[in-house]
């Protein structure tokens, strides 16, 4: 007699769990992933899969979708973990996310997710993810070198000048002045080249790297979003050189807050750009933030850039209101007129004049407009001195730049 359990069919092999707070708030999932499974897949809690993964079974997975929603966004490193012990065991990672903000995805994918599907669950959506983890890998040619990867060393022992760049304004070139400032301070001496590292702040709308025609690297956002872990190499590391002569920290590829980045945060990377360089210039963003506080107390100079027009003295007043209110070293400010009136324009120096008056200010630097030819150099990614070397703007950056350096060696000497 043939035994009853031959009769039973041996159960399908799992090859796919979901991991949630609880499954059935994601019905939609578990129509998809049974529509494309059948019972081949089980479902895991949080908790469940941190022990799962420790077991020699989570290796035959072929993937897990783990799906979440607003509420588990405070377990966001408990999922990481989740992801990274996944990876481990050569499991590949779909996160199914409702209503979950971008910062927590894009740390998510970062750690290791390998597709992200948004719930409600469009048509075809999850098949299409399992299919491209499920197709072959791409064989690719062997990497190439950076061309623009930074190629000096951390040394630790150098104290640079700290010169920032606040604009008061949309508009007022500030980005364009930081960049033709630093790169005019990289090739101030041909004999004892100066070490020159310009970082763009401006976590939003930041240009630095496209006035110099530079990538937006990943290994920005990784420096930035843990500084805790930084030192002096991996923050080289994080740099790009610019025509051999100048490192610059670009702003990171995607559009982030500017609170993601704490004053902590800001004050490990002054450090680490301060004691490698001579010259540190820093592309601040218009807006005041908590860590503007930082850049202004570490700062020797603080330029800021305006122009003759009323929104920049209503924004030049406010800013001097605010950093007064708080007992903020507001005299480090250096007020730097853009687009200044020519030398034979009598009323617009008049104007000029009235401006600083009725503000109480001095403005010590006035930058000529440089026309076309700035706008032109800013799009083909190059600097002034590159691609017009007898223009106004450029001629006056390049004074400015000599004048700090001058002051700095004689500092240098007399100490």
């Amino acid at each position: 007699m043939t035994s009853s359990v031959a009769l039973q069919p041996e159960p399908a092999p799992i090859v796919a769990c979901t991991i949630s707070r609880d499954v059935q708030n994601f019905d939609l999932l578990i129509e998809d992933m049974e529509a494309e499974l059948g019972e081949s897949w089980g479902d895991l809690s949080f908790e469940d899969a941190r022990v799962f993964f420790g077991q020699p079974d989570a290796a035959d997975l072929e993937f897990v979708a783990i799906a979440m929603n607003d509420e588990d966004e405070d377990k966001i490193a408990m999922i990481a973990d989740i992801i990274k012990t996944a990876n481990a065991n050569g499991v590949k990672v779909i996160v199914i996310a409702e209503e979950v903000s971008p910062i927590a995805l894009h740390q998510l994918l970062k750690t290791g997710a390998e597709e992200f599907v948004p719930y409600p669950l469009p048509e075809g959506a999850l098949h299409d993810a399992i299919e491209r983890l499920r197709a072959p890998e791409p064989q690719h040619a062997a990497p190439a070198q950076d061309a623009n990867a930074t190629k000096i060393k951390a040394t630790g022992d150098r104290d640079a000048v700290v010169l920032a760049v606040h604009g008061l304004a949309g508009g007022v070139g500030s980005s364009t002045f930081a960049v033709n400032l630093a790169w005019e301070l990289a090739n101030i001496d041909k004999k004892n080249p100066t070490r020159v590292c310009l970082i763009d702040l401006d976590l939003q709308g930041g240009s630095v790297a496209t006035f110099l025609d530079l990538p937006r690297r990943e290994s920005v956002y990784e420096l930035l979003s843990d500084t805790s872990t930084m030192d002096n190499d991996s923050f080289m590391q994080a740099l790009l050189t610019f025509n051999e002569r100048m490192q610059v920290l670009t702003a990171p590829a995607e559009m982030l807050p500017l609170d993601i980045i704490s004053s902590q945060d800001v004050e490990r990377i002054l450090e680490a750009a301060r004691t490698n360089f001579d010259y540190v210039v820093i592309d601040m963003p218009s807006t005041v933030v908590q860590w503007t506080e930082t850049v202004l107390n570490a700062a020797h100079v603080y330029f800021a850039p305006l122009e003759l027009d009323m929104r920049s003295a209503q924004n030049a007043l406010r800013m001097i209101r605010a950093l007064k209110s708080e007992e903020l070293p507001f005299e480090k400010l250096r007020y730097v007129l853009n687009r200044s009136p020519k030398f034979t324009d009598l009323s617009g120096k008049s104007r000029v004049k009235r401006l600083a008056e009725s503000l109480d200010i001095k403005i010590e630097v006035l930058m000529p407009d440089g026309g076309k030819a700035v706008h032109d150099a800013c799009d083909q990614g190059i600097p002034l001195s590159e691609a017009a070397v007898k223009n106004p703007l450029r001629k006056e950056i390049a004074k400015l730049a000599a004048s700090v350096h001058e002051l700095n060696l004689s500092v240098a000497e007399g100490a």
